[in-house]
């Protein structure tokens, strides 16, 4: 075990241990000579003295060291220091896309048809070198954060060779080709094998063969029909899955003759997914007699097993954060009574076959005594009617023959396992309304029952669609946003039509409800959006000819906010003073609204004025009266301009106190008209208390600039 701060050559400082598999650590590394992180692959102590490991380990830098492309991890250096052997590798910061699947479910098929095209491209660059890298399963593949699939670990990768002839079976067991399987001659097909089982999983979100141990999965490559991915995905395009059902052929002769093959049908499914452009082998003969898989094989099998499942555990050193690695114990002993236990059932199976086939050969024995010579044992009535009943509803049926079982009224995951179960195959061929048999469950299936039938032929089923109503509270409208609704609602052939509303519970921009209950296709689903809780309504203050703070403080009163405030001249509106407002006085506005208006800088320097000018006294002695000495009345004056829609007044001298006996001087050398452009007016003294006018002044107004 290698410690944080260790150099390796002076070069490589081991920063941290970031995985550990059944053969090797892990680690993150600096280069300081390049200035790089790297990862750096160490064959585990214990295995260091042992020459097949590090041979074997040896071979997959071998392997690798030589292949350059993008969707390949790179490896930079190979290094023997005594017992030390590490591979120095490209360290890559992304997800697996084992784990990438595990977090989404299944995969889109234009994401899962650009991964398989990536993923597809580092193989073929791998092959153009003649390298077969026998392991290609989801865990060896990185997605990086920039999107980028790059293929990992060939740590099981051959040269294309003698030696890959009569090889033990390798690769992980859920995606191991049959031949692989066998033992058999592996060859770049096998990888499109793998790849095509890869693809099967990315657009289901599963695995075609599941089992109890390794040995029962890897039976299950070589001898059961894969189940078509539309079963599971019923929107899969007809392309698509016509490409991983001949990727994942059981004969190599029948897939793909290459990657580029491969990659060409992938694009094309981009630009015409409803396309059944794919040209497929022609269907196996299954006429010919059934094979039992040998006993070598199984040992084959069973040496697989034992010899690489340190390498299914092996760390895919290129995403180490994603999972943690560690080593298991060994399994062998489970492979082998498994093996023990598969070889007794095929044993119990041939006695019971031989017995039955006596057991016919004595009945038609018999049945020759009794029609030729009249004395054979049991000759009634009743014994030849039994036999005429037991034919008519047994047929013989040959080894390769079975009887359809009725798969109708059943789910369809049920009618698959029963058809599987029979060694037939299961195909949806279209989807139909049905009032009686409910959604998802088989109206119909052909052949029927009870039909002679080929082992592992296909049996097309019609699945129901339930009424044709889509019950929309399986849809969970009402826990998503305005987007996601509708997105699942075009999924399911519906259109969404939106209505705002306020919702105290309902955060903003949930659906908080949706009308009908239940629709069908095409028709429109009425989703009510969350505009979150009602507003706080205010009314708005008048803020005409009052002072801008006197404004702002308004508003604020009121809670609301005081918006742009603009400028202008007003030769009427004292400067300092609000001329107008954005939203009139007494309008209902939300609480905090802005509330914008204009405040008067005086009139405008540059316009034309009307001036008029005043010089007079008035005496006081005719408004108190004779014996008032020492009153005192409240006066004002003030200037009066007559309209057509009445008078307009302006104050010349605010109502002052004024004592009799006293002149009142009447001095305005300087007075503005109210009206622009009027001639005349009359200055004013005014009782303040009274309104009474006491004296009047007729004026004249002059332009001036």
């Amino acid at each position: 075990m290698l410690r944080a701060g260790q150099f390796l050559q002076n070069r490589y400082e081991i920063l941290e241990l970031i995985g550990s598999g059944g053969m090797s650590d892990v680690y993150k590394a600096r280069c300081h000579k390049l200035d790089r992180l790297v990862a750096i692959k160490v064959l585990k102590e214990e295995l260091s003295s042992d020459v097949s490991f590090v041979s074997k380990f040896k071979m997959e830098a071998q392997a690798a060291a030589g292949l350059s492309h993008p969707n390949i991890v790179s490896v930079y250096d190979v290094v023997d220091e005594g017992q030390l052997h590490y591979i120095v590798m490209e360290l890559i910061e992304g997800i697996t896309l084992k784990s990438y699947i595990a977090r989404k479910g299944k995969l889109d098929v234009k994401e899962a048809v650009g991964i398989a095209i990536q993923v597809a491209q580092g193989i073929a660059a791998a092959h153009e070198q003649n390298i077969i890298h026998r392991d290609i399963k989801p865990q060896n593949m990185i997605i990086s954060r920039d999107g980028k699939v790059k293929v990992a670990d060939f740590g099981i990768a051959r040269v294309v060779s003698a030696q890959t002839q009569g090889s033990a079976a390798v690769g992980s067991v859920h995606y191991i080709s049959p031949e692989q399987a066998r033992g058999g001659y592996s060859d770049a097909r096998s990888d499109i094998y793998s790849l095509g089982i890869t693809l099967y999983e990315m657009v289901t979100g599963r695995l075609p063969f599941e089992g109890d141990n390794t040995v029962a999965v890897a039976l299950a490559h070589v001898e059961e029909p894969i189940t078509r991915p539309s079963l599971y995905e019923p929107d899969i395009p007809v392309s698509l899955e016509n490409i991983i059902l001949k990727c994942t052929e059981k004969k190599p002769e029948r897939r793909y003759s290459s990657v580029t093959e491969v990659i060409a049908d992938l694009r094309r499914v981009l630009l015409h997914p409803d396309e059944n452009f794919v040209t497929m082998a022609p269907e196996i003969d299954y006429s010919a007699d059934t094979r039992a898989i040998s006993q070598d094989e199984l040992k084959v099998i069973n040496l697989a097993h034992k010899t690489y499942q340190p390498m299914q555990q092996e760390l895919e050193p290129d995403y180490p954060e994603e999972e943690e690695y560690q080593s298991k114990p060994d399994r062998g002993s489970n492979v082998s009574s498994g093996v023990e236990r598969i070889l007794t059932s095929v044993g119990i199976l041939v006695a019971v076959v031989i017995v039955a086939v006596l057991i016919v050969l004595f009945s038609r024995i018999g049945g020759l005594f009794r029609s030729g010579s009249g004395l054979g044992i049991g000759d009634t009535q009743s014994s030849i009617q039994m036999e005429t009943v037991s034919e008519e509803t047994q047929p013989q049926l040959a080894d390769t023959e079975i009887l359809a079982p009725d798969a109708t009224n059943l789910p369809v995951d049920m009618a698959e396992a029963k058809l599987k179960e029979s060694t037939l195959v299961m195909r949806v061929v279209r989807y139909e309304e049905s009032d009686t048999v409910e959604n998802n469950y088989v109206i119909s299936q052909s052949p029927a029952e009870g039909t002679v039938v080929q082992k592992y032929s296909t049996v097309d089923v019609v699945v129901s669609t339930g009424n044709g109503l889509i019950d929309l509270q399986t849809l969970a409208l009402t826990s998503m946003d305005k987007a996601a609704a509708a997105s699942v609602l075009t999924q399911n052939g519906l259109k969404a039509e939106f209505v705002d509303e306020y919702n105290d519970t309902v955060a903003q921009d949930k659906i908080v409800r949706y009308e009908p209950a239940q629709a069908r296709a095409d028709e429109t689903v009425t989703l009510y959006v969350s505009l979150g809780p009602a507003p706080v309504m205010r009314t708005v203050p008048d803020l005409y000819n009052i002072t801008e703070e006197e404004a702002r403080q308004r508003l604020i009163d009121a809670k609301l906010n005081p918006g742009e405030i603009g400028r202008s001249y007003d030769a009427v509106i004292p400067q300092g003073y609000v001329i107008s407002q954005d939203i009139e006085a007494n309008a209902s506005v939300e609480e905090g609204s802005r509330i914008s208006f204009v405040v008067s800088d005086g009139p405008d320097p540059g316009e034309i004025r009307h001036i008029a000018a005043i010089s007079e006294t008035y005496d006081l002695q005719g408004a108190f009266g004779p014996g008032m000495e020492g009153a005192s009345l409240l006066l004002e004056i003030r200037l009066r301009q007559d309209a057509e829609d009445g008078s307009q007044y302006r104050t010349l001298m605010e109502p002052t106190e004024i004592t009799s006996g006293s002149l009142l001087p009447i001095e305005f050398p300087a007075i503005e008209a109210i009206i622009p452009g009027a001639e005349y007016g009359e200055v004013e003294v005014v009782n303040a208390e009274t309104g009474q006018v006491l004296a009047s002044y007729p004026v004249q107004f002059f332009a001036t600039e």
